[in-house]
């Protein structure tokens, strides 16, 4: 049998609806950081209006004995946020190494598109809320944890309905977190029957290596029976990460499994968090949105796959 790169918990999925200690209707999209030797899971919980908030948990080694706020943590706030109205979705958490703070993107729902929204925090208890920081239509953000040339950046995801709702990933900088410019195309979808045409976004935050910053992103296909959402590799450079050094022709993960496959949305992994120990990665990943389960990888096995597989080098066909 062929070993996949990334391996699946074989007591999968390791949060569902069962645990968490409210009543909702599912659980899954989790940013994930290590934070005092634990790994914490701010998680999208939809309540059963429909509206989206994020609660957290907590566990010693990662895959077991999560504890789990016995309230959301952070509920929508559409009375001073009025963006938030419809609910606030799919955090990701990156520790910003110069504030010593953790910053949290997600997507805030508003009356006209979802759009991107900021809050920080150094506790998961204490929070600063700086509002949206990009116009709808915008999803899938995180921000790099250190700053380049003075300037943060973050990498997000705008539609463009002018382009038949075709989604590319761009990238952005920012002098304070807030007000964010030199917008460009970092990674385009493909077209025709490729497994990332059409739409494309970021997954987890970027993951720093010694050859680049190392993106995990999803790519949606429209088939007969609807889409499916896979996930492919990119490498950015380490001092500009405007510059794509690589990207994967083939898709790394794919829904299999019956809690992948079937739930709220079926076909669907979707991963928001991932944690480095070592050479070894924790993913921790939606499925269906229903809940939320976990896979391992080799940092440097995915590298040098993805060396095998840049669709930008020996003459590849990737448009």
């Amino acid at each position: 049998m062929i070993k996949e790169l990334f391996q699946r918990y074989p007591h999968n999925p390791i949060i569902s609806i069962n645990d968490i200690p409210y009543m909702a209707n599912s659980v899954f999209n989790a940013g994930a950081i290590k934070l005092d030797n634990k790994i914490f899971l701010l998680m999208r919980v939809e309540d059963r209006r429909g509206i989206s908030h994020l609660t957290l948990a907590r566990s010693k080694d990662g895959i077991n004995d999560w504890q789990i706020d016995n309230q959301p943590t952070l509920t929508p706030n559409p009375d001073k946020y009025p963006e938030e109205i419809w609910g606030i979705e799919d955090p990701r958490v990156v520790f910003l190494e110069e504030k010593r703070i953790m910053a949290i993107t997600y997507t805030a729902y508003s009356k006209d598109g979802p759009l991107i929204s900021l809050i920080t925090t150094t506790d998961f208890q204490n929070f600063i809320r700086y509002g949206p920081v990009m116009p709808p239509e915008n999803k899938d953000a995180a921000l790099f944890p250190i700053r380049f040339n003075g300037r943060w950046s973050m990498i997000h995801r705008p539609v463009s309905y002018m382009l038949t709702e075709k989604a590319n990933i761009w990238i952005s900088f920012s002098p304070d977190l807030k007000h964010w410019g030199d917008h460009q195309v970092l990674i385009s979808a493909r077209k025709g029957s490729w497994w990332d045409a059409k739409k494309i976004g970021l997954s987890p935050p970027p993951l720093r290596t010694d050859e680049g910053w190392l993106i995990l992103y999803h790519g949606v296909k429209t088939t007969v029976s609807g889409v499916i959402y896979r996930l492919g590799l990119a490498l950015l450079d380490l001092k500009d990460p405007r510059n794509l050094i690589a990207r994967s022709d083939e898709w790394v993960f794919s829904p299999k499994e019956s809690y992948e496959t079937y739930g709220d949305v079926d076909k669907i992994v979707f991963p928001c968090g991932w944690i480095q120990k070592n050479d070894d990665i924790l993913l921790y990943y939606g499925c269906a949105d229903s809940c939320i389960a976990l896979a391992t990888a080799s940092i440097s096995e995915l590298l040098e796959w993805l060396k095998k597989h840049n669709s930008l080098s020996g003459g590849k066909q990737c448009t």
